[in-house]
């Protein structure tokens, strides 16, 4: 079982299914903000013809949701910026008023990474790719590290990537981006396989809370889990803290079957008070909630580290 006395899972478990949106293959690897008076998220739908697409998504809880049936359409004033029919995997960071979507926009060349911006959840403004291929994940940072915007990415291939190591990158603005620093790569185990960031960095006195999965290679295939880490505040390429043990791991039989079997993804988190609500995907086939105390989440990483 995983460490339930870190994350408690949601009783209600999973929050969202395929039968939230017609056509819906399955729903699952989505980016859940605060927004107004509740929550407003993007959404990875699988359609049955196996595109896939980002919907947006309405909650008052954050628990029971209303999704989209329409797939977000984005306007750009470059006709070559488009949104590919394999769109997936989104995280939403916000800076100021603005929420900045990043995600999967993969392409003929391979895995490549989206960049959008919206204040409303109603229009959505599509910029330049922030990278070129191929890449898989990608997050912003909350706020500007050293004058700079951050985020924190992981390379790939055109595949779906044997390998994967997280990087950071920063730059003037949310166009240009380099500086580019390793952070850290898979180490054996449940994250021995590769590794990649999950929802936004939560700025805390120990330093940036990141989680992000780990995946290791069964003789059943790839099984993904959650860890988490604590990097530092000013250098976030410099890990302080890194968990040997999985925080979530794939047990409850929502997270073992499904279009692919034994996967915990996680992709946002919002922070209520003290309370850490982590969003993650199930078996690639739908969303799940688990919540952890921020302090002792915190501790379980500082005394579980390499």
């Amino acid at each position: 079982m995983a460490n339930e006395t870190v994350f408690r899972r949601y009783h209600g478990n999973p929050i969202i299914t395929a039968k939230a949106v017609p056509r819906a293959n399955s729903i699952h690897n989505s980016a859940v903000v605060e927004f107004g008076t509740g929550y407003a998220g993007v959404f990875r739908v699988d359609e049955q013809d196996m595109n896939f697409t980002l919907h947006v998504g309405r909650s008052r809880d954050g628990l029971h949701w209303e999704i989209d049936p329409q797939r977000i359409k984005m306007t750009s004033s470059d006709p070559e910026i488009t949104v590919t029919p394999h769109s997936y995997d989104p995280r939403i960071t916000k800076l100021g008023d603005t929420y900045y979507v990043t995600w999967c926009n993969a392409g003929a060349q391979g895995p490549c990474i989206g960049l959008a911006a919206t204040k409303d959840f109603k229009k959505f403004r599509q910029m330049e790719n922030p990278l070129p291929t191929a890449n898989r994940n990608c997050v912003i940072f909350p706020r500007k590290i050293n004058g700079k915007y951050a985020m924190l990415h992981r390379p790939s291939d055109r595949g779906h990537t044997p390998f994967g190591d997280v990087f950071f990158s920063s730059g003037p603005d949310l166009i240009h981006w380099g500086c580019h620093r390793f952070v850290f790569g898979p180490v054996g185990g449940w994250q021995g396989t590769k590794v990649g960031p999950g929802p936004v960095p939560i700025e805390t006195p120990e330093g940036w809370l990141l989680i992000y999965h780990g995946v290791w290679t069964s003789c059943n295939g790839y099984l993904y889990y959650a860890g988490g880490a604590l990097l530092d505040l000013e250098k976030p390429w410099k890990v302080r803290y890194r968990t040997k043990d999985y925080l979530l791991g794939p047990s409850e039989p929502y997270e073992r079957i499904g279009d692919v079997p034994n996967v915990i993804f996680p992709s946002s988190a919002v922070l209520l008070g003290k309370t850490l609500r982590l969003y993650y995907g199930c078996a690639d086939t739908c969303i799940s909630v688990a919540e952890a105390n921020l302090d002792e989440l915190v501790k379980f990483i500082k005394t579980h580290s390499f």
